[in-house]
């Protein structure tokens, strides 16, 4: 056998080769490797001269011999192993391959004679065509002679069908349109197959049933009809929407075995495929908008709630007819068709549809509520789609929203707008309205504790709260939005509330007789403050989930604060209007002779006071300490401007005693009036005041003055002057060194001491040396 040789791997320096020779292969190097063979016993004796370093090395070299010889005996191991498996990897590979070899000879020689045994059957195929021809033409005359009763029949089958559609029996109408079209059919592909470019023998065929496809036409209008009413037609005869369904599913069948015989044959009858079908969801489909669109029967015109209605009654119908579906109606179809979920989806195209419509067009502010009050909750409600009959077939909550998010925010910011505008002219008219109340004849009502109050806040607060109750039932958000709303109109409607009692008073001012329960109504607007800010405080509790105070808060609690002060203000004006001649009479010639000012101020102060406790807390004791306060302050406002000048000891003494008295007076009246508050201070002024005319010593004067000082710090020095000027005796070396003295030591007094003087003008200097 010849030897043959084969590259199995090589190396830099050495290309090793299989060489086969006798059945034997064996692996020899190509090239010496000289240089390898050098660089091994180098490093061989390097690492022998590292191992025998040491003397006492040397009796270990036996050990290490046969050590290395050990190692050497292993790797020569390793290595025979791998050189043989790679061995037998080539042998098997050379096997396999001259294997294949000889296959493909194989098959080339069977490929010779497929060739061959072709090249003889074309002649054979040849000598056949006459027995294919006349196999078509049996076919042909067998499909006619078996259609041939029907084909003479076909006038009497039309009329015959024709009258069983008008009867309603379609399912017997339909047998025999089955048959027509049938045999219609068939006559169509036998001629086809024969003579496919044959048109004239086409359309004598087609000619021939031309009144089949009218019938078709005729029972499918039939069917729609039913389909139409088949809310109605499923309570009363069920049997009948069966029919039509079953007729439905044979022209489905019918249309696929036509589709697939066109994709062998090429051949289509016409009028297929019908489709009817899609032709029935459709016609679902225009039913159910049929139905939703056509239960509005009101509109805006004619009935202000045309939209709750309309709203109402649709949700009626959806939920009666989808009971009816799930109940009845998916009896009459097969189950593949998944019918309640068909007419699930087809109820809430139709609803999004609609309620879109609606959207679109002019809706006031109350129709935006409802419908959005509609669409985002009572949709959803067990009312309506949620209802457990409905709720178990399918889940709500995968359907698309019926409404997109953009639409609904389009109309929820068309009603704040709407709302504003509203909202201002209704606060408008609620204010115009009360604002004629406090020119009646009459006093305005009390509540059950007897403080006066006008229907303000009650009508204002109760529009706002059915607005939020409104705002509520669509969704938190927005309900927010509507609440910060209406406390945004509340302060502009509490500027022009400020406005209209400024107004009030002046026309009071112009005829004092006029109106004639002004006081009474002016306590009824202080009240109505206290009342708009309960009211506020009720409303954020009640649809606001803070209660931390905000910029606007502030702005209204700042309002109704200056509207009740200044209220307070206008009656403490009246008051002080009546009291004008007796205050003037004070610390006057008249006064000491024993004039009755005081007791007359004090009866006046209380007669009032007992029509201003209808006055509610704490405006009413803000109010009786400002008028202790003014009382006092008019007081000494009329010691200040020295309208009597005391001409003895004796006079000074008399006269002081009578301002302690009357200072006591007004320590019991305000006592009186106001038993929790303790205000005696100011009245203490009067009587520190008092001591300083009292003083005879002139001496001690700028001991006792000191001492009104330091109680009073806010004392001017002009105040000093004129005491010292109504007392009479001080000189002006002494009025002088008094005023030098306290103006030094005035530093040291308390800032914190209650101010009383810095309100009270005294007269010139020139007029208190008279």
């Amino acid at each position: 056998m010849a030897s043959t040789s084969l590259q199995l791997w090589s190396t830099d320096d050495t290309n090793y080769v299989l060489e086969c020779s006798d059945g034997n292969i064996h692996a020899e190097p190509a090239l010496v490797m000289e240089e390898t063979d050098r660089e091994a016993f180098a490093t061989s004796v390097q690492r022998v001269a590292g191992m025998l370093q040491r003397p006492d090395q040397l009796d270990k070299v036996e050990q290490y011999r046969r050590r290395e010889a050990r190692k050497k005996a292993s790797v020569e191991a390793r290595l025979k192993a791998a050189i043989q498996s790679q061995l037998d990897g080539v042998r098997t590979g050379l096997s396999q391959l001259h294997s294949a070899l000889e296959e493909v000879k194989d098959i080339q020689s069977s490929l010779v004679d497929v060739s061959k045994d072709w090249r003889q059957s074309i002649n054979t195929i040849e000598n056949l065509r006459e027995v294919k021809e006349a196999v078509v033409q049996h076919s042909q005359l067998a499909s006619a002679v078996e259609n041939l009763k029907n084909i003479f029949s076909v006038p009497e089958i039309v009329q015959e069908t024709r009258e069983l559609i008008e009867q309603g029996e379609l399912l017997q109408a339909h047998r025999k349109l089955m048959d027509l079209e049938c045999s219609r059919d068939d006559l169509m592909y036998e001629q086809y197959r024969m003579d496919s470019r044959n048109a004239h023998d086409m359309g004598l065929i087609r000619g021939y049933f031309g009144e089949v496809q009218d019938l078709g036409d005729e029972l499918a209008k039939q069917l729609w009809m039913v389909l139409q009413r088949s809310m109605v037609t499923v309570r009363r005869d069920p049997t009948m929407l069966v029919s039509v369904v079953r007729i439905i599913e044979r022209e489905e069948k019918t249309d696929r075995r036509m589709l697939d015989r066109q994709r062998q044959t090429g051949f289509l009858p016409p009028g297929r495929p019908k489709r009817w079908k899609e032709r029935m969801f459709q016609v679902l489909e225009g039913t159910v908008s049929v139905r939703i669109e056509g239960s509005q029967s009101d509109t805006r015109e004619s009935d202000r709630m045309w939209l709750v209605r309309l709203l109402e009654i649709t949700r009626k119908y959806v939920l009666d007819d989808l009971v009816v579906v799930r109940n009845l109606m998916v009896q009459c179809f097969p189950s593949h068709y998944n019918t309640f979920h068909v007419f699930f989806h087809l109820y809430h195209g139709a609803l999004s549809a609609r309620v879109q419509e609606l959207a679109l067009e002019d809706l006031e502010a109350n129709e935006i509520v409802s419908l959005l009050t509609w669409v985002l909750h009572t949709y959803k409600s067990m009312e309506m789609m949620g209802h457990p009959e409905l709720s178990a077939e399918c889940d709500i909550n995968l359907l698309e929203p019926l409404l997109p998010e953009e639409l609904v925010d389009e109309l929820l910011s068309k009603y704040i707008q709407i709302f504003t505008s509203n909202i201002t002219g209704w606060l408008r008219k609620a204010l115009e309205t009360d604002r004629k109340d406090w020119y009646k004849h009459t006093e305005p009502e009390a509540d059950q504790d007897g403080y006066y109050q006008t229907t303000l806040p009650a009508i204002v607060f109760q529009m706002f709260e059915q607005n939020l109750q409104v705002a509520a039932q669509i969704n938190e958000t927005f309900k927010e939005q509507v609440l910060r709303l209406c406390l945004k109109q509340m302060t502009s409607f509490l500027h022009r509330y400020r406005e209209e009692a400024v107004a009030y008073k002046e026309d009071h001012l112009r005829n004092r007789q006029l109106p004639q329960c002004y006081i009474q109504y002016m306590i009824a607007i202080i009240n109505n403050c206290q009342t708009f800010k309960e009211s506020i405080n009720s409303l954020k509790k009640k649809y606001s989930h803070s209660m931390e105070p905000t910029q606007n808060d502030a702005a209204i609690d700042k309002t109704l604060n200056e509207v009740a002060k200044d209220g307070c203000q206008f009656l403490l004006d009246e008051v002080f209007l009546d009291l004008e001649h007796h205050l003037n009479e004070l610390l006057t010639r008249k006064w000491m002779m024993g004039s009755h000012a005081v007791d007359t101020i004090c009866m006046t102060v209380e007669d009032y006071f007992s029509d201003f406790s209808r006055i509610k807390k704490p405006y009413n004791v803000e109010m009786t300490s400002e008028a202790h306060r003014r009382v006092v302050v008019e007081y000494v406002k009329a010691v200040m401007q020295k309208r009597i000048s005391f001409r003895n000891a004796e006079e000074r003494k008399e006269g002081a005693d009578r301002m302690i008295k009357e200072a006591q007076q007004f320590k019991v009246l305000f006592r009186k009036l106001s038993p929790d508050e303790d205000k005696e201070w100011l009245c203490d002024s009067i009587t520190a005041i008092a001591e300083v005319f009292k003083l005879t010593d002139p001496t001690l004067l700028y001991l006792e003055v000191s001492t009104l000082v330091s109680k009073y710090p806010d004392i001017r020095e002009e105040h000093v002057a004129a005491l010292l000027a109504v007392r009479g005796d001080a000189s002006r070396d002494m009025r002088q060194m008094i005023i030098e003295t306290l103006n030094q030591s005035k530093s040291s007094l308390p800032a914190s001491a209650p101010p009383i003087f810095k309100d009270i003008t005294v007269p010139s200097l020139a007029k208190l040396l008279k």
